[in-house]
């Protein structure tokens, strides 16, 4: 179930209503002229109708190339982004849309004296009106784009552009057959400068090398497009910081978690390395983050004194505002998910956690059956565990432990965000508790747990050698939780089991058809990711379930956010190939 935000997809608006309504108006004109942009392009009516004046206002000249509809649709996609980057509130965005509408306004006013006076009256007072309008919500739009975004936006355009031309007059300078008679080289070059933005040149064809006009007409567009729609992306998008939790940060965090009188189980993932912090201006709570894909990805409730939630979240919030970042927070429980939710976002129950109570956890009876005789096989096959705390393995062991356990992750990607720190037997974590399995003094699996308040446990990581025998992991389960009952340990947090209730639900007898198709939708995407048997594993123990939500803007975000996700758990997302292009 999705609740929406009340206030919009920001809900701390730096002017309260007034600016969202403002800067809602810029942003549904904006898309209102690159629809019509784009129908002026592709449909042929519009195009009889729109073509000519937008030609005329733009300057272009009476002959252009094959790229006339192309170049009208990219105008009309450009215009839609530019909406985007005024949706987010975006300085950089603001400014291009005030030099173009300033330029159009200009234009338009130029031609007031000419035959088409009436459509450029009208025009001159729309653009004028939008480019009033811009400068009177300049203060809407605080948000800052990459700071690396002008060098980047201007490299894109000058490589694409100098490659459309390279290509373009290979093009002709190898069929010299097809071209008129007496043709300069500066004649070719002068074609590829133009063919960038669907212009035809002063090269002449003969008869045999129309296709070849065609041709490189195109190819020099698709550059100019390219080039355009390149840079665009640089200059306008978000910024992505390299996240990292500074030690001051991580001492600062470990003090907030040491106070909290009732912990989430999730707390101790906020001192993964590969975050950064924002606190309450008190500096009684705080929100840890990763940026993704333009997204600020928390997860878990916030740190700190509850009281001071709303605070922390605010300034979260705020910062996300400041720099066009999509907020986003995953896994949160149900009573983070209300402090959330209170501060506007929409909230998704996305899953379930699994916990154990150890006083009450037992393998007998029928339905531990299964589970049973699993341990027992792993126990009979000579697998001894021994469960420690960190801080009681001396130093050698550890870095062994630590190195196997890289090893046997091998070459796949490294999961976990939301419950996952992300290092193996580290000094600093020395209260976690390691579980290694050993046969015959030889070490084959290993579970860590991360601490989870003062009486708890919440799973960690779970590695074994590719080679061992099945059933270790259950083993090592039980034998922490065996180990609990004597160490003051009153639960134990497992896995988190992703739509697990969307799975029960559709297998249950009298299921209907929308929650058996997305039960089978869900099992088929389980072959990429760990949805089903991650369930079934967890299903295993018996354990008491506990309901884990996300929390989102608006839902046109929930791509984008869901994209981060995966990223951030390591199941997907931008390519590594992608990412070192957009990051160099």
């Amino acid at each position: 179930m999705t609740r929406s935000a009340p206030t919009g997809a920001f809900p701390r608006v730096p002017a309260g209503l007034a600016g969202a309504t403002a800067v809602g108006v810029v942003v549904w004109s904006s898309r209102v002229v690159g629809v019509l942009t784009l129908a002026g392009g592709l449909l042929a009516g519009p195009r009889r109708m729109l073509g000519e004046p937008f030609r005329a206002s733009v300057g272009l000249p009476e002959i252009v190339g094959v790229g006339q509809v192309v170049v009208t649709v990219v105008a009309g996609v450009g215009m839609l982004l530019l909406a985007a980057g005024l949706r987010r509130r975006k300085r950089r965005a603001w400014a291009l849309a005030v030099l173009i509408t300033a330029a159009l306004t200009a234009v338009n006013l130029t031609r007031v004296v000419g035959p088409a006076h009436g459509h450029a009256a009208v025009a001159a007072a729309v653009t004028a009106l939008l480019l009033g309008l811009l400068v009177v919500t300049r203060r809407f739009f605080p948000a800052r784009s990459d700071p690396g975004g002008v060098t980047r936006a201007a490299g894109v355009l000058v490589q694409f552009a100098v490659a459309g031309v390279g290509v373009v007059w290979l093009f002709l300078a190898l069929n010299p057959h097809r071209l008129a008679p007496g043709t300069a080289g500066s004649e070719q070059l002068d074609q590829a400068l133009l063919a960038l933005v669907g212009v035809s040149g002063p090269v002449a064809f003969t008869d045999h090398g129309v296709w070849l006009d065609d041709l490189t007409a195109t190819v020099g567009l698709t550059f100019g497009v390219l080039a355009v729609l390149g840079a665009g992306y640089f200059l306008l998008r978000s910024p992505e910081p390299e996240s990292r939790l500074e030690p001051a940060d991580e001492e600062r965090l470990r003090a907030m978690l040491a106070r909290r009188p009732d912990p989430d189980s999730l707390d101790y993932f906020a001192l993964r390395r590969d975050r950064t912090v924002v606190y309450a201006p008190s500096g009684g709570a705080a929100v840890s983050y990763r940026v993704l894909a333009g997204v600020a990805l928390a997860s878990g409730d916030p740190l700190g004194e509850q009281g001071e939630w709303n605070a922390a979240i605010a300034a979260f919030l705020d910062r996300a505002v400041a720099h066009a970042w999509v907020p986003a927070v995953l896994a949160c429980s149900e009573e983070g998910a209300t402090a959330w939710a209170r501060a506007g976002l929409s909230v998704l129950e996305f899953g379930d956690e699994a916990v154990l109570d150890t006083a009450a956890f037992t393998l007998e009876g029928r339905a531990m059956r299964g589970l049973r005789q699993t341990v027992a096989r792993a126990e009979r096959a000579g697998f001894t565990v021994r469960v420690r705390r960190v801080g009681e393995i001396d130093p050698a062991e550890r870095a062994e432990l630590a190195g196997l356990a890289r090893r046997w992750r091998g070459d796949a990607e490294e999961r976990g965000f939301s419950m996952a720190l992300s290092r193996t037997a580290d000094p600093a974590d020395g209260d976690a508790v390691l579980a290694v399995a050993h046969r015959d003094d030889v070490p084959v699996a290993l579970l860590q747990f991360v601490p989870w308040g003062r009486d708890g446990l919440s799973l960690d990581l779970m590695r074994r050698d590719p080679a061992a025998d099945g059933g270790l992991t259950e083993q090592l389960v039980v034998d922490v939780v065996r180990w609990s009952g004597g160490h003051g340990i009153a639960r134990v947090s497992l896995n988190f089991a992703v739509f697990r209730g969307a799975l029960e639900r559709g297998q249950r007898l009298g299921a209907g058809p929308v929650a058996r198709l997305w039960a089978r939708i869900l099992h088929c995407a389980s072959r990429w990711w760990q949805i089903e048997s991650l369930y079934r594993f967890n299903a295993k123990f018996r354990p008491s379930w506990e309901p884990r939500f996300l929390l989102f803007p608006a839902v046109r975000d929930l791509p984008r956010v869901l994209l981060a996700m995966l990223e951030a758990e390591g199941f997907g997302g931008r390519p590594p190939a992608l990412l070192r292009m957009l990051r160099r």
